[in-house]
């Protein structure tokens, strides 16, 4: 560990003079690409030398309890030792922490896809409730909300609604939140007062570049019709929705809340170049059961992952046996104690790999 932290340092002092110098700086791809490695490898420099200064700070509390006779003196000694080897430990585990291997997709805009599952007009609702907790998520963290498609019920439900989440990081916090959500509470159609239990589906999908997916469009077939809604002055009245179907896979993608048919095909294709990074990665996965198995789940849409419980006012992720009772407050978009926990739990089961 500490020979790639010796290189970390190295790579790290020659970008910061590569960006000094002046045919960087007049070549603006290279001067970003240089500015997102230092951005990368700061962290790391900044916590080795922390970990270094608590070292030196062992060496020399040792040096003075061989060397001093002043009680007085040596009891700092002994606090000042017992700090160190307290931080050295901490930031041991922290160094591991930050050179495990970084996932290529964390600092990608997200497609997100809800879908109601089982509960009738009581699912889509719930799937509308999932997606406005996203959203306010991504408010908190200053992203930027783009709809795809939608399909709504009538009642303020979705069917089906598809968006992307446009900020730095944005999948590093929300890959986590692929698979079965379920909820359980009184719907409002229930006259009887009893509990019902309904899902939806979650799909984080990173977005994908054209280099990163090539698509042939041979392989696709393109159809426009005009765009449904509640009505108002959104309903299309030109045939300006799309749907595309993807030959060799069968994907079918629908995109219909722009009023340009262009725009609509333009985000269509994102769509499919991320269902089929998608299918490319859970193939990848599927190849390494047994080591996905000991990690937290990040793309299985089948897995049922959280419980949201109203009359208990709880929510618990069934991955890490994590209880919140402070539901009011998730569904709000205060998902950070939830994510923080899902990735501390990855990580250390990632530790726990390289251990073993």
């Amino acid at each position: 560990m500490f020979d790639k932290l010796e290189d970390t340092r190295l790579r790290y002092e020659e970008v910061l003079l590569e960006l000094s110098e002046p045919d960087v700086l007049n070549d603006n791809a290279r001067y970003q690409k240089l500015m997102k490695e230092q951005a990368e490898l700061e962290p790391i420099v900044a916590k080795y030398d922390e970990y270094k200064t608590a070292k030196d700070g062992i060496e020399d509390s040792l040096l003075i309890l061989e060397e001093e006779k002043d009680e007085d003196m040596r009891e700092l000694a002994k606090e000042e030792l017992a700090q160190c080897k307290e931080d050295v430990e901490r930031f041991e585990q922290e160094l591991k922490i930050l050179l495990l291997p970084k996932d290529p997709n964390d600092d990608k805009n997200v497609i997100v896809e809800i879908r109601a599952g089982a509960g009738g007009d009581e699912a889509a609702l719930f799937a509308a409730d999932l997606y406005r907790m996203y959203c306010k998520y991504a408010e908190n963290n200053r992203w930027k909300i783009d709809t795809m498609n939608s399909n709504e019920n009538g009642i303020g439900g979705f069917k089906e609604i598809v968006f992307m989440i446009n900020g730095a990081g944005a999948y590093s916090k929300l890959k986590y939140e692929s698979g079965v959500h379920r909820v359980q509470r009184i719907p409002t159609t229930e006259s009887g007062g009893r509990i019902h239990t309904s899902t939806a589906t979650v799909a984080i999908m990173p977005e994908v570049e054209d280099v990163e997916v090539e698509i042939d469009m041979n392989d696709c077939k393109f159809d426009v019709f005009r765009a449904s809604g509640n009505g108002g002055q959104c309903v299309n009245t030109t045939d300006s929705a799309v749907r595309l179907t993807h030959i060799p896979s069968g994907i079918v993608v629908s995109c219909q809340d722009e009023k340009s048919q262009l725009k609509n095909k333009d985000k269509a294709l994102k769509v499919l170049r991320a269902r089929l990074y998608e299918l490319e990665l859970a193939k990848a996965h599927d190849e390494e059961a047994e080591k996905r198995r000991s990690q937290i789940g990040t793309g299985d849409r089948s897995e049922k992952i959280r419980t949201y419980n109203y009359p208990q006012g709880r929510v618990t992720d069934h991955r890490i046996k994590l209880t919140l009772h402070k539901l009011d407050s998730i569904i709000n978009g205060d998902l950070d104690e939830v994510i923080d926990s899902l990735i501390a739990a990855d990580q250390a089961a990632k530790l726990a790999n390289i251990d073993n």
